[in-house]
């Protein structure tokens, strides 16, 4: 028992700490994590990953067999080092030496070839992998509803189809073939020294359990440390995107000072999430490294003494050469296991990516197709709602029981305070909503069914905040579909108005836009989409706000712009400026959500009602002005 001392004192060292991390463990465990994010099984994920994997099976399955190269390097070098150690105790000849250490140098020489080729084909097909989770995240966003787009922050939208796909692209690139890699080493080394002398091999397996206790424990330190990062990562993007549009507002309020004091606090929560993985990451390392120091300490302990005293060591002979294979096995052995680290940094960077993101993915849309949806060739422009109620939130009704109708080619103009639901009306007919109550017909038809892409694009939208793109004036003009030649949009552009300022830029059609065209002012920006809607010829024009914030000039051409496009099809106007819709075929007087008056302007005022007392008070408000 005194001759094993030694080791019984390393193995009582490794208990210890192996206990102590049993009771973090346990007591990690037992802490519940706040995330909005949903926790996945790894399988589950995995699974999931390699679909995007899939249609590249063949690069990888070459990946495979270039690294079977390296693997015999990493498997056979041992034996060759080995022999020459045994060799060196007797008489050689020098040309069995050559021998030896030409075939370690040629082996190592394929080895880099076959690491350099693998480097390269795995970093071409992690980009294609990369490409396509981008698209396919990016495309899943296209389709949520406006409701579902609404309730996530930008921010979280940017991260998702940027960082998070960047994370799991270092799985597929690195992570997932260096594990394969690692798995083929430990067994084809485990092998070799079962053969080499399986005595000394279990020695060396004693300590794979702990190997296993550790991994198994930090991976669920690792997850929620990660978690934790990808979390405060968010944060802090969502703060950067809502802030960075609005930095204007915070400069003109003097709000500099308490804008950086909250992204402080922000980071200062990111930069503790850091320290807590990378603590979590530090340990592990030390330990796995501790665990192979352990090993190489018994291993020259047991085996040095067969040696030295020229003993059989548990029935087998043990000699230097033996020694110094096993040596360099048990770096092999132990080194992918240290490898781990990295790499289960990288795959659990990669898995809490992947939480994030499938969470997106499994967002169904609340507005979708139906099964027998029928696709609309032509609109006339009738438009009729029956009976209709609807409500953001269940119980808070927007629109209560709103029943009209529109003839085709028809003015219909909405007016109402504030929150009485006249723009709710007009995104309700492009279907960016469903109802809850009553029907939506277009030409007798349905809305629900018919394809909501046919239906927008028989729709022209001109919103109060006109959205431009970065890019030209041009591009932002045709931006539904190409095979539109200069003179169409100029065309366009002239009946709109919006010609007189084109002609004066430098650039003309093809003047840069900046971003959200904050290079032109608001009155250019809403022709620019006036003539954005009339070069796709809509059948339903729907003009929302679309007169205001604007200055007196640009109004009067935008008041001729609306009087021109009257004869392209029906269109329907929210304007709380009364003056702009009083040749109106319809107006529709609205009110907490309920139809009060209906009529044209003349008749409206003779009922003096509602639209009497508004037009009367704009009346006079415009009279002292």
């Amino acid at each position: 028992m005194h001759d094993y001392l030694p080791v019984l004192i390393v193995g009582a060292i490794i208990g210890v700490f192996a206990v102590i991390l049993m009771v973090v463990y346990l007591y990690v465990r037992r802490q519940k994590e706040n995330s909005f994010d949903r926790n996945m099984p790894d399988g589950e994920i995995v699974k999931r990953l390699l679909q995007y994997a899939k249609p590249f099976w063949k690069d990888f399955a070459v990946v495979l067999v270039i690294m079977l190269f390296s693997i015999a390097n990493e498997i056979l070098s041992p034996l060759i080092t080995g022999s020459i150690a045994d060799m060196m105790k007797e008489s050689f000849q020098m040309n069995q030496l050559f021998l030896r250490v030409g075939a370690y140098v040629g082996m190592l020489a394929i080895s880099l070839v076959s690491t350099y080729c693998q480097t390269i084909i795995l970093q071409k097909t992690g980009q294609k992998i990369l490409s396509a989770l981008r698209e396919s995240v990016f495309t899943h966003i296209e389709s949520l509803s406006h409701e579902q787009l609404n309730q996530i922050p930008v921010g979280k939208l940017v991260t998702r189809v940027t960082n998070d796909t960047n994370a799991i692209s270092m799985m597929f690139t690195n992570t997932l073939v260096q594990m394969v890699k690692n798995v083929f080493i430990i067994l084809g080394v485990l092998a070799a020294m079962l053969m080499l002398n399986y005595m000394l091999t279990l020695v060396i397996l004693c300590f794979v359990p702990f190997v296993a206790l550790f991994a198994f424990i930090f991976r669920m330190l690792s997850r929620r440390a990660y978690r934790k990062v990808k979390d405060g990562t968010t944060d802090i993007n969502t703060y950067l995107s809502e802030n960075l549009s609005g930095i204007k507002i915070t400069q003109i309020f003097n709000r500099e000072e308490q804008k950086m004091a909250e992204f402080k606090e922000k980071s200062k929560k990111l930069a503790q999430y850091k320290r807590n993985q990378i603590f979590v990451n530090s340990i592990f390392r030390p330990m796995v490294h501790m665990l192979y120091i352990s090993s190489v300490m018994c291993l020259f302990y047991m085996g040095g003494r067969g040696v030295i005293r020229n003993t059989v060591f548990m029935g087998q002979t043990v000699t230097v050469g033996t020694i110094v294979s096993f040596y360099m096995y048990n770096s092999r052995f132990f080194n992918p296991i240290q490898t781990l680290a990295e790499q289960f940094n990288t795959l659990q960077s990669a898995f809490a990516s992947a939480e994030k993101i499938f969470t997106i993915m499994d967002m169904q849309p609340t507005v979708v197709d139906e099964p027998d949806a029928m696709e609309l060739k032509e609109v006339k422009g009738e438009i009729e709602f029956r009976n209709v109620w609807f409500a953001y939130v269940p119980g808070e009704w927007v629109l209560k029981d709103v029943s009209f109708h529109v003839n085709p080619r028809e003015t219909v103009a909405f007016v109402g305070s504030t929150g009485s639901g006249k723009s709710t009306i007009l995104s309700l007919i492009c279907r960016n909503y469903d109802i809850q109550q009553g029907q939506i017909l277009i030409d007798g038809i349905d809305i629900r069914k018919i394809k909501i892409a046919s239906l927008r694009r028989h729709f022209g939208q001109m919103l109060q905040d006109v959205f431009l793109f970065s890019g030209t004036i041009r591009s932002n003009i045709i931006l539904r579909e190409d095979g539109i030649s200069d003179e169409q949009i100029m065309e366009a552009c002239r009946y709109v108005n919006a010609d007189s300022f084109i002609n004066r830029l430098e650039g003309g059609l093809d003047e840069v836009v900046r971003e959200r065209g904050n290079n032109f002012s608001a009155g250019q920006r809403q022709l620019l989409s006036f003539a954005r809607t009339i070069i796709h010829k809509p059948s339903v024009m729907i003009l929302d706000e679309a007169t205001a914030n604007i200055d007196t000039e640009t109004e009067l051409l935008i008041q001729d712009s609306m009087e021109k496009m009257k004869n392209i099809g029906t269109m329907l106007i929210v304007a709380h400026r009364l003056s702009t819709i009083q040749h109106s075929d319809k107006i529709i007087v609205l009110s907490k959500g309920r139809i009060l008056e209906q009529g044209t302007h003349q008749e409206l005022l003779r009922q003096k009602g509602r639209y009497h007392h508004l037009y009367t008070l704009q009346y006079h408000k415009e009279q002292l002005a």
